[in-house]
């Protein structure tokens, strides 16, 4: 509760700031000492002390997954805030609304991993979603942030609408909005879920899918994440995905693992094969597509749709493994992902080209960027090899479609392809890439960014530890 009260309360408290604080270099101070009060205020909740006691009438239920989560996306918030923040001031005079966007995303966030209840399941979504809808548009004088920001709103308001459908049909089945209200009736052997509430989860299933970008649902995505404002892609491709995959792995446990039935005799049909198609499917298209793209923002955003698909083996697993797996892949994705955003913001040309010559111009930040990119490809004594490890244990130990892990090898294969090209272009090719400049306290930043995800990738008990969930 401390985090959805603080977010929501720091987020007015910026709003503010907008004509109270004339000094428009105040605001990312401002909103950096909120991400800070905000952490201390998670900690304090982990520790069992509550700023705020509000009887949610068992609406939310917070527990150490949920708390550890969101500790790890306050913490990268904080990070994408020291590194871009003097960024957001360049789009228009409205910078300190755009952190106040932020905040109240923030507190979607929190409510999607404590949420009980399908209504909160709702509010959370909309909660996260709308500030990132003007967000996408705050380059108004670009045509395609434009584009991009009425995608998003018209896709976003249509898979709004499915899971207003999906609640609806479960409420018909059930009687009430409550998560474990199958479980409390009391399932057993031979007994199933309701038709009515078997098409509401298939709702449900599908515009949570659109969320995270899941193949067939991830068409918006690379318009979108392309056509925004580089600053804010980031945070949209990051934090809010991995948000999208927690209230997934709620949904799916509270309504399908805690029957004690076994997941195709629960529902009618086989979860998780329908699960493995998804995968398939997103790391196929993210991964291909991915691979022809000739800017280096639209590569990484065919990319996230990849990475969606490792994520996706939470769903698929719903076991402890994948519950460390999926934290590991939130923190070590953002940080990473965080990181060549900042730097691509400082980029004059998005292509590959672009990079061309790097090394040379700037070592220290080329050699950063290689740490980020091989960390998203997954490659040792990095956080994201042991993100992939993860996920692909929690496979393994579900002891069902072993094969997938060969699948899934292969396609992270292909993945180190495109991401090379980038580091090829940094180091083999010359060039003189055309770059705003970088203050030593921005390559400093990088650096120690770097070496926090090459230390996760060697301790990822950093992570894993974190509140003993």
């Amino acid at each position: 509760m401390n985090a959805i009260i603080v977010s929501a309360v720091w987020g007015v408290v910026m709003m503010f700031c907008s004509f109270l604080v004339k000094n428009k270099g105040l605001y990312r101070h401002i909103a950096t000492f909120g991400l800070i009060i905000l952490l201390i205020a998670i900690f304090l909740n982990a520790w069992g002390i509550n700023i705020f006691d509000i009887d949610d009438h068992n609406m939310l239920h917070f527990n150490n997954f949920g708390t550890a989560f969101n500790t790890i996306a306050i913490a990268c918030t904080l990070v994408y805030v020291l590194l871009t923040g003097k960024e957001v001031e360049k789009y228009g005079k409205y910078s300190a609304e755009y952190f106040t966007l932020i905040f109240f995303s923030l507190c979607g966030v929190a409510v999607l991993s404590a949420y009980n209840n399908l209504l909160m399941l709702f509010i959370g979504i909309e909660i996260m979603s709308i500030p990132l809808y003007i967000l996408t548009g705050s380059d108004k004088k670009n045509l395609k942030s434009n584009e991009a920001a009425l995608k998003y709103f018209l896709m976003g308001s249509f898979s709004t609408g499915i899971m207003l459908m999906g609640i609806a049909l479960m409420y018909g089945g059930t009687g009430s909005f409550q998560l474990e209200v199958a479980r409390v009736q009391g399932l057993g052997p031979g007994k199933s879920l309701s038709f009515l509430e078997v098409t509401g989860m298939l709702f449900l299933f599908v515009s949570l899918a659109f969320k995270v970008s899941a193949a067939p649902f991830h068409f918006w995505t690379p318009d979108v994440y392309d056509g925004a404002p580089t600053v804010f892609t980031s945070f949209m491709a990051t934090i809010v995905k991995a948000a999208g995959f927690v209230a997934f792995i709620k949904l799916l446990e509270v309504k399908v693992a805690e029957t004690g039935i076994a997941v195709d005799k629960l529902i009618g049909i086989n979860w998780q094969l329908l699960i493995v198609i998804l995968i398939i499917a997103t790391l196929l298209v993210g991964n291909i597509t991915a691979v022809f793209q000739q800017s280096v923002k639209r590569m990484l955003a065919y990319s996230s749709i990849a990475q969606a698909g490792f994520m996706l083996f939470s769903l698929f697993s719903l076991n402890d493994i994948a519950h460390e797996g999926l934290l590991l892949y939130a923190a070590a994705y953002s940080l990473a992902t965080i990181g060549i955003f900042a730097i691509l913001v400082k980029m004059k040309d998005y292509t590959f080209e672009g990079f061309n010559g790097l090394a040379k111009k700037q070592p220290l930040v080329a050699a950063a960027n290689t740490v980020f990119l091989l960390s998203l490809a997954g490659i040792p004594l990095t956080g994201g090899f042991f993100a992939k490890y993860y996920m692909l244990a929690s496979v393994m130990k579900t002891g069902t479609y072993t094969w997938l892990v060969v699948v899934v090898v292969l396609f992270a294969a292909v993945s180190v392809y495109y991401y090379f090209r980038v580091i090829q272009a940094m180091y083999f090719k010359e060039g003189d890439a055309a770059t705003e400049e970088f203050a030593p306290s921005f390559k400093f930043a990088l650096v120690a960014l770097a070496a926090l995800i090459i230390a996760i990738g060697i301790i990822p008990s950093i992570v894993l530890n974190l509140f003993y969930f």
